[in-house]
């Protein structure tokens, strides 16, 4: 968000995501063409969290993310330049003239990321699903039409068309135009494994606005494995907005009932969150158990108070390779937290409270691993 957000403040909420096929492109194929735009999907204003998938098994989640739109150039007078921002310096993407990412190097795309992902050898995925989305409207307007299409290529395969297969979460105002899809990719996944995973044709805006450009994908992947612990995998997702200042609008509940995790579990959560900024304080998420054990969510990469600071990180650390890897994605995190304090009494349900920062933010997926009783 840019340095005078308050349009964004009445923003309201986007949410989940379009109907959906994959449509395999040809094999001799590098990559594929824009194609026609996907059709139009059922839209609403607000999606409340709901639980998405759930399972009991050994095994666990991983995730592959990247930003999908970077800094070109500084438009503020006292804004660092674009390559410090990319190092991890505090910016916020208003500040900045902002253009695609494009790795593949393919004409028939405009944008286009990598990230890996990290399916542990032996392993069988049960679940993958893939998020996206951004900002349509900067300094050019895209069309809504297109919010639920994307181009996914496996590790070292043809680009495959991507459709959501839900509702697509659509709002727009007179500062911005937002959206997040998803599409459930677990014949894909199951097929493409372990590697580096490109999304390209993601629907974002460039250019430079007070609101500022934003976008990414999240790929989050259910994985059995025999030699790994019992586990409780949740998956959520609902994409809602948190105001900025005070009262109701300005935090968000998620409550996850019957994980029945012993004391002493050990657990992680991760979420997907749009337009937090680097720098910019106030958002913050706490976990509280149904002993009434409250801990606040942080580590070395994501303060208390600035949780969603435009990071893509496991534990606090870069657990993944990503092409582009930036430090400072400008308004799209994918953080994935130590879980493990909020469970030290046990707990059968988790209450997750995200409060807004002083710009506001969205929240797109939350995902969760606990340790299960045998």
């Amino acid at each position: 968000m840019g340095s005078s957000r308050g349009i964004l403040g009445m923003l309201g909420l986007l949410s989940c995501l379009a109907l959906s096929v994959n449509v395999p492109v040809s094999a001799a194929s590098a990559a594929a063409p824009p194609g026609p735009a996907a059709p139009a999907a059922r839209e609403m204003a607000k999606v409340p969290f709901a639980q998405r998938y759930q399972a009991v098994q050994r095994g666990g989640l991983v995730r592959a993310s990247n930003s999908s739109i970077a800094c070109r150039s500084a438009q503020a007078p006292d804004a660092e330049p674009c390559a410090e921002v990319s190092r991890g310096a505090a910016g916020v993407n208003g500040d900045f003239d902002m253009f695609y990412s494009e790795v593949d190097k393919d004409p028939d795309t405009y944008n286009s990321t990598r990230a890996e992902l990290k399916v542990p050898q032996g392993a069988k995925v049960s679940y993958a699903r893939l998020y996206w989305g951004g900002n349509l409207r900067v300094g050019e307007q895209k069309p809504p039409e297109d919010n639920g299409r994307v181009l996914v290529a496996e590790p070292g395969g043809a680009y495959k068309e991507v459709l959501a297969d839900t509702v697509i979460g659509h709002r727009s105002d007179a500062g911005s135009d937002a959206y997040q899809a998803s599409a459930d990719v677990t014949p894909m996944v199951r097929k493409g494994g372990a590697g580096m995973w490109t999304v390209a044709q993601l629907n974002i805006a460039m250019g430079h606005s007070e609101v500022g450009a934003w976008g990414g994908w999240t790929l989050v992947v259910a994985y059995e494995h025999p030699q790994e612990p019992v586990r409780r995998i949740s998956v959520w997702d609902g994409f809602e907005q948190i105001a900025a200042g005070a009262g109701p609008a300005a935090a968000d509940t998620v409550e996850i009932a019957g994980l029945d995790a012993a004391a002493g579990s050990a657990g992680k959560v991760g979420v997907v969150a749009y337009d937090g900024d680097r720098g910019t304080l106030g958002d913050s998420l706490t976990v509280t158990s149904d002993s009434g054990r409250r801990v606040a969510i942080s580590d070395a990469e994501n303060p208390f108070n600035d949780v969603m600071n435009s990071t893509i990180t496991e534990f606090g650390d870069a657990s993944f390779v990503r092409q582009p890897e930036h430090v400072n994605n400008l308004g799209y995190d994918a953080d994935v937290f130590d879980l493990s304090p909020a469970l030290s009494g046990g707990a059968r349900n988790l209450n997750f409270r995200f409060t807004g920062e002083s710009q506001g933010q969205f929240l797109g997926v939350l995902f969760v691993q606990t340790d299960a009783r045998r």
